[in-house]
């Protein structure tokens, strides 16, 4: 079967999975209402294409803090990559690397972040983290991603404490005997997660900014407060991110609350997305609602499933050939010329 766009990615996933993998990897929480609204939000963006433009030299490269990427795809951090392809993380690694762009390394991966850092040398890697009651455990890999050559610190601020996913509930999930949290073993009974801090606050980026050089990204914001309190924290980057739609049910499309949080920061600091991206022109309208970067998630697991780092590129390469194309008949040359004038919310 030729596999032409990422649905299709999600189909063979969907088929060759264990269930119980599946299943871990789809849900959304409680009815799964943001989840389904993170995709269904772009439908109701429409385009202002402009024409006759010279589109005969394409440049769809971006920078994430000051680093080029060869495009504005970036890989989402999730968890258990062994789940989907034996070599796990390392794949993931790689294929971020064979296609030059951020690949966000989770606290709750199936290999180590040497395992992960030696995979792609040079690679931009960031390390996202979970912050843990037990302080010594979370300062302890900040320090060690920071001296294996990650490049940022992404801290997930939406997830005091787990969000209630029905299925995993259903099939009472937890890793096969086999696969372990490679950075957190021994720290605490995987599948409660009970040693979450729930008790973390903006305070606590003062903490991080203590332990690490690092650039500070913060991941979960979705309103114009938080954003203005990141800011003021001293952060470098926010993900708007609802968790894929995985923690609190009615809260906002991540593209919707992406123009709130861009106006809140007035180009501070660099805003990026992740949730429901699924063809290159969502890619597109994500720019030019003014995300610098947009990240995937649950597709970067469905290209594992397919062909591991083989399958993962070629969902990188499906979205870049995708936003090229989506750029190129909406009139723009180069990602410097995207922008809130290309789109407008459908009146439907």
């Amino acid at each position: 079967m030729a596999m032409v766009c990422l649905s299709d990615f999600e189909d063979y996933a969907k088929k060759y999975l264990p269930k119980i993998a599946w299943d871990f990897f789809a849900a959304g929480a409680d009815d799964c209402s943001t989840r389904d609204e993170n995709i269904l939000a772009y439908k109701r963006i429409r385009f202002r294409p402009r024409m006759l433009r010279d589109v005969s030299r394409m440049d769809i490269r971006t920078k994430l803090l000051g680093t080029e990427i060869s495009f504005p795809v970036g890989i989402a951090p999730t968890g258990f990559h062994q789940l989907a392809w034996p070599d796990g993380e390392k794949s993931t690694a790689r294929a971020a690397k064979a296609m030059n762009t951020c690949y966000i390394a989770s606290t709750y991966s199936t290999c180590t972040l040497e395992e992960i850092s030696a995979a792609a040398p040079g690679g931009l890697c960031w390390f996202q983290l979970y912050i843990h009651r037990n302080r010594a455990v979370s300062q302890q890999l900040v320090q060690q991603a920071e001296a294996l050559g990650f490049q940022g610190l992404v801290l997930t601020a939406d997830l005091p404490y787990t969000g209630k996913r029905r299925d995993d509930v259903r099939n009472g999930f937890r890793l096969p005997p086999h696969m372990k949290l490679k950075n957190l073993e021994g720290a605490f009974e995987v599948c409660k997660m009970s040693l979450l801090d729930p008790s973390v606050t903006w305070n606590d980026i003062y903490w991080l900014r203590s332990l690490t050089h690092l650039p500070i990204i913060i991941k979960g914001i979705l309103t114009k407060e938080d954003a203005e309190l990141a800011v003021r924290h001293g952060v470098q980057g926010i993900i708007v991110s609802n968790h894929g739609g995985r923690q609190l049910d009615g809260g906002p499309a991540t593209i919707d609350a992406l123009v709130e949080v861009v106006e809140a920061v007035q180009d501070r600091v660099e805003v990026y997305l992740d949730g429901g991206i699924r063809k290159g022109s969502d890619v597109l309208k994500a720019l030019a609602l003014g995300a610098k970067c947009v990240f995937i998630g649950r597709p970067a697991l469905w290209g594992l499933a397919y062909k591991g780092e083989e399958g993962l590129q070629d969902i990188l390469r499906i979205l870049q050939d995708e936003f090229r194309l989506s750029m190129a008949l909406a009139g723009c040359a180069s990602v410097s010329e995207i922008g809130r004038h290309l789109v407008q919310f459908s009146k439907l």
